[in-house]
């Protein structure tokens, strides 16, 4: 029998006792860096009903038709392939709530490169902590390679 796949998250660890849990909602990530993580697996294992749930009240596709953003969201994560993820920085939540997760997705559409570097901002809700927004940034717009980004230094 083969070894159980690695998480897409690229945390190192199986599946199965990484982001599973999470999206077979039987568990809530305890920070906004798994949170952030499991958002990419859900994209590169196409689990869309976990990036609607994981969306602020806050988040402007809140407010929009649940079904009408599944589709979008359906149709992006079918159209491209997620073969890494790295956590460059994390910040802790403030004195308002706010945690902050700087990462940089190796996204790939039909081969071409559409990777991407964002810094994302994550609040609790009560339930579990959810994605309320994002800056994202190509590596041809960065002035250092991706990866030696900090919170600190990344472009606002």
């Amino acid at each position: 029998m083969p070894p159980a796949p690695l998480c897409p998250c690229s945390s190192g660890l199986r599946y199965r006792e990484c982001c599973a849990p999470f999206h077979r909602g039987e568990a809530e990530p305890p920070d906004a860096e798994r949170l952030m993580r499991s958002r990419y697996s859900a994209f590169a294992l196409r689990e869309v009903a976990w990036l609607w749930k994981t969306l602020h009240p806050s988040h402007p596709d809140r407010a929009r038709p649940q079904d009408e953003v599944l589709r979008e969201l359906r149709a992006f994560a079918q159209a491209h392939q997620y073969p890494k993820l790295v956590v460059m920085d994390r910040r802790e939540p403030d004195a308002d709530g706010l945690a902050q997760v700087l990462f940089f997705a190796k996204v790939f559409e039909k081969g071409k490169d559409r990777s991407f570097v964002e810094r994302s901002d994550f609040r609790h809700d009560g339930t579990g902590w959810r994605y309320l927004s994002g800056v994202a940034l190509a590596p041809r717009e960065l002035a250092v390679p991706p990866e030696s980004l900090t919170l600190a230094t990344f472009p606002r």
